[in-house]
């Protein structure tokens, strides 16, 4: 097939970009199952951090590649004015590449768009409550269902049962808006936006089903330990609100981009007995994790200055093309 000549760099970058992410891919899926030991063994924030950078890296990968080599390989060195056909193989991997990413961002735009209609829902039949040191009011939700959850990506509003306000004594209740407190700092409902805008390694096959669950158990365990900040009675507070929200029952449906206190009940008798053995935070690891991502990013930045100044590595990059659409 003959393309035009921005037509063939669409191709051609949208193909680099399936084999690219699918390379990686595969070598995050080899490393996952020790790659989630290591995260159990580890302090849960920084193993979440982990595991989501592991997840995100294929993607990540593969756009470094294409936009920072092929593209200005191929605008540089392709001429304007030469006719090229275009391989089945090329074409076959660029069809791949756009499933991929047309199906991530149709599934983080669906959940999305749920999310807010559940909030608009929320809004509608809720009325403010303050909770103690939160920064918005909460939304009180009258009811049988039981909920207690950080809704929305932008501005997460914490939404909870009064069913729920009535059933915790003032400790554990505050305990509870502690640990949503948490997840609204390190921003765990754009994160969930995150996992589904990374493209999988083929159409309408979800991988890292594994790596997603880990960062889950991770993030709350996280959100946890900040809640209880390493004081027993803290803890034990938690502990207790978890074991009575979770046996309130009627536990409506949780959307996509929204943290739940209780949602994945399997993991309760984990937290509860970590609860039961709090550990002391480690300090400092808040001041340092800022300096440390200023520092990853300059080096990235660095390196591929360096190589789009080498004039070889995009003369090999425009070779891998020219292989690429035969």
């Amino acid at each position: 097939m003959i393309l035009p000549y921005l037509g063939r760099l669409a191709c051609l970058c949208l193909a680099a970009f399936f084999l690219f992410h699918a390379a990686a891919g595969l070598l995050v899926a080899a490393v996952a199952p020790w790659a989630i030991r290591l995260a159990g063994r580890a302090a849960p924030g920084a193993a979440a951090r982990s595991l989501l950078a592991l997840r995100l890296f294929p993607a990540a990968f593969a756009l470094l590649l294409v936009a920072g080599l092929c593209a200005p390989s191929y605008l540089w060195l392709e001429p304007k004015a030469a006719a090229e056909a275009t391989g089945l193989a090329c074409l076959a991997a660029a069809l791949m590449g756009l499933a991929v990413c047309g199906l991530a961002l149709m599934r983080a735009t669906r959940a999305l768009l749920r999310t807010l209609r559940y909030i608009r829902q929320c809004r509608q039949i809720s009325r403010e409550i303050c909770l103690g040191g939160e920064p918005e009011a909460a939304w009180l939700i009258d009811g049988a269902a039981t909920a207690v959850m950080l809704a929305g990506v932008y501005r997460p509003r914490l939404v909870i049962s009064a069913s729920v306000v009535a059933a915790l004594p003032a400790d554990q209740l505050s305990a509870v808006v502690r640990h949503e407190r948490a997840h609204r700092c390190s921003r765990d409902n754009l994160k969930r936006l995150l996992w589904l805008l990374a493209p999988d390694l083929l159409p309408f096959v979800r991988g890292f089903r594994n790596v997603e669950r880990a960062w889950t158990r991770m993030a709350e365990w996280a959100a946890d330990d900040w809640a209880a900040a390493g004081d027993a009675r803290r803890s034990l507070a938690l502990a207790a609100a978890l074991v009575r929200v979770a046996r309130l029952g009627s536990h409506p449906p949780t959307p996509v981009l929204a943290t739940s206190l209780v949602a994945d009940g399997a993991d309760l008798p984990a937290r509860v007995d970590r609860l039961l053995r709090p550990v002391r935070p480690v300090a400092g690891c808040a001041r340092q994790e800022p300096v440390l991502r200023v520092s990853a990013g300059l080096l990235l930045a660095g390196a591929l200055a360096a190589v789009l100044a080498n004039p070889a590595a995009l003369h090999s990059a425009h070779e891998f093309l020219e292989l690429l659409i035969r």
